[in-house]
């Protein structure tokens, strides 16, 4: 059943007042008065400032103006007063139904056993959820849907029309341009992807599957409104990321599993990964890189944001944050760190008065019972940290061990950050660099080839082999001073997690029995 059938159907049933929880009073109402037009009902709408007009009124028209029944009162008593069947929209009426109005609330439930016996439907439309406890016998809430792709084809289908008159807008839209364009902009409202439509056209005279990161922007703006996460902007790609083929293969094969093609062929949404492993290893870059490879935006997901000081208000704050992540969905919501966020949950009660177990409780709840494709990546460097109802299958789909780099992995390491800096890996020996840099991490790579260009621009000379091995030299990897904690984890790794670097039948094979034959 569709959302106008549906409210459709609950205005047949004598449904008195529908809640109808929204930011599109403009989709809303004319969905409610095609509704009207089929039921031959009238349709009046009320605001606090133009008090109840006939449906349609424009904002600079005086003619049908009733000043008096900008009093909510007055408004409900021409509810009653009205014969004919008719549908009444109060817009934004949340605010008069807190527990100090007491007046309009028991006024509009005296108007709810009223409306019962008659052929006459109260809507209220409003962005946030304010029911009376007096109410919530009397009022149906409904969530208005955001638009689908259907709805923003066909609004992308009238920006181009009427485009049509300019010869200097260039589109250049094909059919998976066009796809790409559609995919980001799910999550808007139709107000505001035609508002970026038409910011993508003035800015750059043409529209083409290219401007994505136009639409990420619109889509930064709801979140920067909201302030508990971050957008991400992010120029990190897969080729930044030395090693880890297992795991780039996983993500490559699930590139296209949030789109509708997919939902058609009976795939659901990937849920989310978890990458455990050694720090410096690129897990942070991952989450960045799949933000490029799956042209979504990526939100961060920051848990010191979420913890107030009043009792309750860190678990509303997790619930924002996560309404907030699916209002902009499909969407990557990046959980870095997610052992350090979640750690002493188990015993939250004699530390936090219970907050973060709680916190952590909502969390886990929405991982398991998620509809919105909100694709979570989360990383963590303790497992000991890690509380055992997060590892449990049908909350994430994988968990991937990311190990120290092998040496074919340091040497795309080498090559990666070399060509970063404008130097040609050609010119350097790599297998003695490898060599060298044995358990060394991506990072402490990095990092020894940006000591090394300090050294060679201190001394006036071009970077060389010398200047990173004699770097490489003087660093001390981490590896070594958290030999046992890495060990560790390793051994947990083995059966639980699949390994980002290593195929699994690999992974499985024993050693080779050497014979001499």
């Amino acid at each position: 059943m569709s959302f106008a059938q549906e409210i459709e159907t609950l205005i047949r049933a004598r449904y008195p007042i529908l809640y109808i929880l929204s930011s599109e009073e403009t989709r809303v109402e004319s969905l409610v008065v095609g509704i009207a037009q089929k039921r031959q009902k009238k349709v009046f709408v009320w605001s606090y400032t133009s008090g109840i007009v006939p449906a349609g009124t424009s904002i600079q028209s005086q003619k049908h103006r009733n000043a008096p029944t900008k009093d909510p009162l007055v408004a409900l008593d021409q509810v009653i007063d009205q014969v004919e069947p008719a549908i009444f929209i109060f817009k934004d009426f949340h605010p008069l139904l807190t527990k100090n109005n007491f007046a309009v609330i028991r006024k509009l439930k005296e108007i709810a056993l009223h409306l019962k016996n008659s052929y006459k439907t109260i809507i209220l439309i409003a962005p946030v959820l304010e029911i009376p406890t007096e109410l919530e016998k009397e009022v149906t809430v409904l969530n208005h849907p955001l638009p689908t792709r259907d709805d923003l084809s066909l609004l992308l289908d009238k920006v181009i029309e009427d485009v049509k008159k300019f010869p200097q807008v260039k589109i250049e839209l094909d059919d998976a341009g066009r796809e790409r364009l559609l995919q980001a902009a799910l999550g808007l409202t139709l107000a505001e992807a035609e508002n970026v439509f038409a910011k993508i056209i003035v800015k750059s005279e043409r529209l083409s599957g290219d401007d994505v990161n136009e639409v990420f922007a619109e889509k930064q703006q709801i979140i920067r409104k909201n302030g508990l996460l971050e957008y991400y902007a992010t120029d990190e790609t897969f080729a930044h990321v030395g090693g880890m083929s297992v795991l780039k293969e996983w993500l490559q094969k699930r590139a296209l599993a949030l789109t509708d093609q997919a939902r058609a062929f009976g795939l659901p949404a990937p849920k989310g990964i978890l990458l455990l492993g050694v720090q410096g290893c690129g897990k942070s870059l991952c989450a960045k890189a799949v933000s490029s490879l799956w042209q979504l935006p990526l939100l961060r997901f920051d848990m010191g944001r979420m913890f107030g000081s009043l009792v309750g208000s860190s678990e509303e704050n997790v619930r924002k944050a996560i309404s907030v992540a699916e209002s902009v969905a499909p969407a990557i919501l990046w959980v870095d760190e997610i052992d350090k966020a979640f750690a002493g949950s188990q015993g939250s009660g004699a530390t936090d008065g219970g907050t973060t177990a709680r916190v952590f409780g909502t969390f886990l709840t929405w991982l398991s019972e998620k509809t919105a494709p909100v694709f979570v990546v989360s990383t963590a460097n303790d497992i000991s940290q890690l509380p055992p109802e997060l590892l449990r299958k049908g909350r994430l789909d994988e968990i991937f061990y990311v190990d120290l780099p092998s040496e074919e992995e340091r040497a795309e390491i080498f090559r990666i950050h070399l060509r970063k800096r404008g130097r040609d890996p050609a010119k350097f020996d790599l297998p003695a660099l490898v060599e060298r840099s044995k358990d060394f991490s991506g990072a402490e790579i990095e990092e020894a080839i940006i000591s090394a260009l300090y050294d060679a621009f201190y001394t006036q000379q071009e970077l060389a082999t010398e200047h990173v091995r004699e770097a490489l030299r003087q660093t001390v990897p981490l590896s070594k001073t958290m030999d046992e904690q890495i060990n560790r984890l390793r051994s947990w790794s083995e059966g639980r997690a699949r390994n980002a670097s290593v195929p699994r039948d690999a992974q499985k094979a024993g050693p080779v029995r050497r014979m001499e034959l």
